[in-house]
C-alpha cells in the first residue's frame, strides 16, 4: 500500500510524519517541486534580509519515524488521475497510490509589469532568498510592492539593515484588511517613525531601467527610484496538476470539514488536502470555506488530514470531529511581535486590554462572539487569549453539528 504526498513543504512533511504516527506501515512517497528538503519559510520575510542571517538553520529536522520516507525532490507533479489513482511528475514518473495527500501550497503572485525583470524579487523560496541576498549588498533603497504582513516584514528588516524603504500599497493603510483601520493606522505610524515611506492608494504600472530595474512608475504619474524591488502581492494556489478531475479549484482545493477533497461534490476518503492549498469550512468562518495561510495551520492540517487518511486506509471510521484547530500566526516587525489567534478582519473591533500606542489586545467579534485576537506585545497574555478563541470554537462546534 502506498501514500503519495504531493508537496514537500511543512504540510507535506508533517503529513508524512503523522501517517507513521497513526500506524500506516506502507510506502510513503513525498514529491516536491523545489530541490530542497522541507524548510521553515517565515524567516525568509521576517529576518532573511538581515546581514547575519544563516540559511543553514532553515531545514526542519525529520522525525525518526519518517526516516524511511522516499523523497522525490525537484520533481513537481504535473498531472493526476483520481480515477486511475496516479500522479505524474515532471520527469514522466507515474506514481500509483492508495491514498493521496494534496499539500502543494502556494506560489508568489507576480505582477509581470512592463520593464526589466532583473532586480525584481519575491521572497517565498530559498532560491528567491539566494537571488535577493546576492544583490542586497549593493542596494541603498528598495521598493516593496504590497503592504501586507510579508511586505511589512520585509520593509522592517530592510530598514533595520539601514536601507531606504518605500512601500507601495493600493489600500489606504497597510495591513488594513486583516487588522482593521485603527490597528493598521498605528502600525503605519510605527513604520513611519522608523523611516519607512509609504505611497498609499497607488499602484505600480511599470519598472523602468535598461538592463535592470532603476525606478518604479506609479499610477499617480510619479516615479520612485529603486535599486531593488520586492513584490509581495499575494499568492496563487498550486492546483494546476489536479485539473480534469472534477474538483473545485476556484481558490485552492475545496474540502469538507474533515479535509477530505471534494470531487463532484462528494468527499473522497482516500484524498486529503493540507496546508495553504486546502480550502475548507472552519467553525470560526460561520459556514464559509476559506484557505488559511498561517504557519501553524500547515502543521495542524497536515497532522489532522494524515491521521484521517491512515484511518480510512485501515478501514476504520472517522473519529467524528471536524478540523477545528485555532488558526495562529505571528509577525515580527522591528522589535515588535504581533500574535494572532482565530479569524481577524471582522468589522466589530474592540480594544480588550492596553492601548494601541503601547501594548494591546485587539478583539474581533461576530454576532457577539470573540472570533479573533491580535496581540501587540503582551506576550504574557498569549495563553489567555488563545484559550478564549479555543472556547469560541468549542461552543460553535457543539452548537452546529451539521458540519460533520
Amino acid at each position: 500500500m502506498r501514500v503519495v504526498v504531493v508537496g514537500a513543504g511543512m504540510a507535506g512533511l508533517r503529513s508524512a510524519e503523522a501517517l507513521r504516527r497513526a500506524g500506516f506501515e506502507g510506502e510513503i512517497v513525498v514529491a516536491g517541486g523545489e530541490p530542497h528538503m522541507p524548510y521553515n519559510r517565515p524567516p525568509l520575510s521576517k529576518d532573511a534580509i538581515g546581514a547575519a542571517f544563516d540559511a543553514a538553520q532553515l531545514p526542519f529536522r525529520i522525525a525518526k519515524s519518517a526516516g524511511d520516507v522516499s523523497w522525490q525532490l525537484g520533481q513537481p507533479a504535473v498531472a493526476a488521475s483520481l480515477a486511475a489513482r496516479t500522479v505524474t511528475l515532471d520527469d514522466g514518473t507515474v506514481l500509483g497510490w492508495d491514498g493521496l495527500m494534496v499539500a502543494t501550497g502556494v506560489r508568489s503572485r507576480r505582477l509581470n509589469l512592463p520593464g526589466p525583470a532583473a532586480g525584481v524579487h519575491a521572497v517565498r523560496t530559498l532560491d528567491d532568498l539566494a537571488q535577493l541576498r546576492e544583490e542586497l549588498g549593493h542596494a541603498r533603497h528598495i521598493v516593496v510592492v504590497g503592504g501586507g504582513f510579508i511586505g511589512s516584514e520585509v520593509a522592517a528588516a530592510a530598514r533595520t539593515r539601514g536601507l531606504g524603504v518605500t512601500v507601495i500599497e493600493p489600500e489606504p493603510l497597510p495591513m488594513r484588511r486583516p487588522l482593521g483601520d485603527e490597528l493598521a493606522a498605528e502600525l503605519l505610524r510605527r513604520h513611519e517613525q522608523r523611516g519607512v515611506r509609504f505611497r498609499l492608494g497607488t499602484l505600480p504600472t511599470a519598472f523602468e531601467g535598461d538592463d535592470r530595474v532603476r525606478a518604479v512608475a506609479l499610477s499617480d504619474g510619479t516615479t520612485l527610484e529603486a535599486d531593488l524591488v520586492v513584490e509581495s502581492v499575494g499568492s496563487i494556489p498550486n492546483t494546476e496538476w489536479l485539473d480534469g478531475n472534477g474538483l473545485d479549484l476556484a481558490d485552492g482545493v475545496a474540502c469538507d470539514g474533515r479535509l477530505r477533497v471534494l470531487a463532484g461534490g462528494d468527499a473522497r476518503d482516500d484524498v486529503m488536502a493540507a496546508g495553504d492549498v486546502a480550502r475548507y469550512p472552519h467553525p470560526l468562518l460561520f459556514g464559509a470555506s476559506r484557505r488559511i495561510e498561517h504557519w501553524t495551520v500547515a502543521t495542524d492540517t497536515g497532522k489532522y488530514a494524515a491521521a484521517g487518511l491512515a484511518r480510512s486506509l485501515a478501514g476504520d471510521q472517522p473519529d467524528g470531529g471536524v478540523f477545528a484547530a485555532v488558526p495562529t500566526f505571528w509577525s515580527d516587525q522591528y522589535d515588535l511581535r504581533l500574535q494572532s489567534f482565530g479569524v481577524t478582519g471582522l468589522p466589530d473591533v474592540r480594544i480588550l486590554e492596553g492601548d494601541l500606542e503601547g501594548e494591546a489586545a485587539v478583539g474581533y467579534h461576530r454576532d457577539g462572539l470573540l472570533a479573533g485576537v491580535v496581540l501587540i506585545g503582551l506576550g504574557g497574555r498569549y495563553v489567555h487569549y488563545r484559550a478564549q478563541i479555543a472556547d469560541t470554537i468549542a461552543a460553535l462546534t457543539q452548537a452546529d453539528s451539521t458540519t460533520l
